[in-house]
């Protein structure tokens, strides 16, 4: 957009699950141990991507009142349990807090680490994400990931792309919506920030969904920058 001022971002939010860190191959490959040693005969890949199929309709019956509040950790069991019945596969409980838990140890793209090096040399940069606050400080930790703050959607008791999720964002770091950068890979993530009143990046990840599905891609939504990597970004922003 022509009126985006780069000098007025002080905080860069940074979605985590595909933006920041390859939730596909992650799950994927805790799954298929689990259901190899239980015989399971699902494919892991395809597992995985129905798991993931589940994660915005879940949170949109919070959002709607169609349930209580429940952090991202409940919602992937519940949703784990019903993909399990579909397949008519039985697995133990210990098996399925173990896939519940793979969520919380993904890995970074290889570009996530040093580009957020980068942009923290000028910026306050934030996980911005709707997995709760315990998963996103295994998986950060775990990943490795250098992040001033965690800013989980736990704080605010709602989900992306609800306003109220990047609104307490930026109130909680005491700056305008304006001054906060939301980046994404997700043109739904995008809306959200931009109708809360963000700025925002979109972030390219055309393996995000897997080999067989289409990641989004840019022009999918309008946003303020748009970049191949973190590095590219970091650039773009003058770091």
């Amino acid at each position: 957009m022509s009126d985006f001022d780069a000098g007025a971002i002080r905080v860069i939010a940074c979605d985590i699950f595909g933006t920041t860190v390859d939730w596909y191959s992650g799950v994927r490959d805790q799954v298929a141990p689990v259901f190899a040693a239980a015989g399971i005969d699902v494919d892991a890949g395809e597992f995985t991507s129905a798991w993931r199929d589940r994660y915005l309709p879940s949170m949109r019956r919070v959002q709607d009142g169609s349930r209580d509040w429940a952090v991202l950790d409940t919602l992937h069991r519940e949703s784990l349990d019903a993909l399990l019945d579909e397949h008519g596969v039985s697995l133990g409980e210990d098996d399925r807090r173990r896939l519940v838990r793979a969520w919380h140890r993904l890995p970074a793209w290889p570009d996530a680490a040093a580009g957020l090096a980068r942009l923290r040399s000028r910026h306050v940069v934030a996980a911005l994400s709707n997995g709760g606050f315990a998963l996103l400080t295994h998986l950060v930790k775990d990943a490795a990931l250098p992040f001033d703050c965690i800013l989980s959607a736990e704080l605010a008791r709602d989900y992306k792309p609800s306003a109220t999720v990047y609104r307490t964002a930026a109130g909680l770091l005491d700056v305008a919506p304006g001054e906060v950068l939301m980046v994404a890979a997700h043109a739904w993530d995008l809306a959200g920030a931009r109708s809360a009143g963000l700025r925002t990046a979109f972030l390219e990840r055309p393996a995000e969904k897997g080999p067989h599905r289409q990641a989004d891609r840019p022009g999918d939504f309008p946003a303020d920058l748009v970049a191949a990597d973190f590095p590219e970004l970091a650039g773009l922003l003058g770091c």
